[in-house]
């Protein structure tokens, strides 16, 4: 049921239910406000005596910390001066003992070098007497191969003539028989031959020396076939083939150059010509091959510097001189710069540059010999001024201790060394 209220002084009609619920709510408000402003204060008051209560115990920790890190820094100090004792008790110990080791270790060391230079000299003689040896054995092996060159070449000119000579005798064997026989074919052929040879003879001269030509080269390659073989062309002055030598290894060795002739008289212009064509093509041998050899010679053989065989003689003639030109290079090859290196170890050994060296190395040493000498003088002084004073130490401490045992007797022990060093007092 709701009130009708009229103010009297504007006659306004209300409802005094919302005007007490109103009144009810800002008085509700104001106790809470003073409620929580109380116990907010209440809570700053219990955190500030909180926030001192932790202030004073951390100023608390801080200071037992700062105590504690002061007693561990007092012990390490502590530690510290007690270890360098320690340490300094040691060296001195010590010190004797490592001087003595060094001392003998700089000995060693010179022992080692005086050793080392013996050493270095002794090799240099004996590098001295192999350097002459080997010039010996070198001049003693040339000959060897001159001799063993001479004696092969002759060896080999009589075997191939014992084997002609056996051939000669082989075929007039198996002939002989058959001479007879054929004698009647041979009169009745024999015109018949003079005709066709005749005929032949006729023809070009030239064309029959390019077919001996031809074949030498055929032969030549076919024998030897890691040489190079060329030809000369024609009109071109020079030899009409060149073997250029090779070994296993590919490397050329030499040159032989061919003359090729199919003629029935010998010439001995064809000497001179090869010989003018060796010198200017740089050939170490040159050969003739020749159909009519000359009067005085019945197989093959040198005349004046040149060769002369035959066209069944030339094969085994080029193995010959071709083995020959091979030997004479490897010879060659290996005594190459022995002389220049002889020269240069010679003037490197009489130069200043090594005398200055060797002087260097013999004032380093005998400054070291010096420096050896001298640090071993003054440590055998100082070893002298602290035996002395260790002496007179030992000497007093004796006398003490004989006048407190008189007077106390032998229950007091003052010995500064063990009972087995007391004979040192007696040394």
């Amino acid at each position: 049921m709701s009130t009708i209220v009229v103010c009297p002084k504007c006659s306004t009609q209300f409802e005094p239910t919302a005007a007490i619920a109103q009144s009810v709510r800002d008085e509700m408000a104001k106790e809470y406000n003073k409620k929580w402003q109380d116990s907010t204060k209440q809570k700053e008051e219990q955190f500030k005596k909180e926030k001192e209560l932790l202030l004073k115990e951390q100023q608390d920790r801080e200071l037992q910390w700062q105590k504690q890190q002061q007693a561990q820094a007092q012990k390490a100090e502590e530690d510290r001066k007690a270890l360098e004792t320690q340490i300094r008790k040691d060296l001195e110990r010590r010190v004797g003992a490592d001087f003595e080791h060094k001392l003998k270790l700089l000995e060693d060391d010179n022992k080692t070098s005086q050793a080392k230079l013996k050493e270095a000299r002794e090799k240099e003689l004996d590098f001295l007497k192999k350097m002459q040896d080997l010039q010996t054995r070198e001049q003693e092996m040339e000959l060897q191969m001159q001799r063993r060159l001479l004696d092969e070449r002759n060896k080999l000119a009589e075997l191939v003539k014992k084997e002609e000579e056996e051939k000669n005798k082989l075929r007039e064997t198996e002939f002989d028989m058959k001479l007879k026989e054929r004698d009647k074919q041979l009169d009745d052929q024999r015109k018949l031959i003079e005709e066709m040879k005749r005929k032949s003879e006729q023809g070009s001269m030239q064309l029959q020396g390019e077919v001996q030509e031809l074949a030498l080269e055929q032969m030549l390659r076919y024998a030897f076939p890691f040489d190079l073989v060329s030809e000369v062309g024609k009109g071109v002055r020079g030899a009409d083939c060149i073997q250029t030598v090779r070994n296993s290894f590919g490397q050329e060795c030499g040159k032989i150059i061919f003359e090729s002739k199919r003629t029935k008289d010998f010439s001995e212009d064809w000497v001179e010509k090869l010989k003018a064509d060796m010198r200017v093509l740089g050939a170490d041998v040159a050969v003739i091959v020749t159909q009519a050899m000359p009067k005085d010679m019945s197989g093959f053989g040198e005349r004046n510097g040149i060769w002369v065989c035959t066209f069944g003689e030339a094969r085994s003639l080029v193995h010959v001189l071709r083995d020959a030109i091979i030997k004479i290079y490897t010879a060659a090859k290996s005594q190459e710069g022995k002389g220049d290196k002889m020269a240069l170890l010679y003037s490197y050994l009489v130069s200043t540059e090594f005398s200055e060296q060797w002087r260097a190395i013999r004032e380093g040493f005998m400054g070291m010999k010096i420096s050896i000498q001298k640090e071993r003088d003054a440590m055998e002084k100082l070893w002298k001024a602290r035996e002395k004073q260790l002496e007179k130490v030992l000497l007093n401490a004796a006398h003490i201790r004989g006048s407190i045992e008189g007077i106390a007797g032998m229950d007091v022990d003052l010995n500064l060394l063990p009972d087995e060093d007391n004979s040192y007092l007696l040394e």
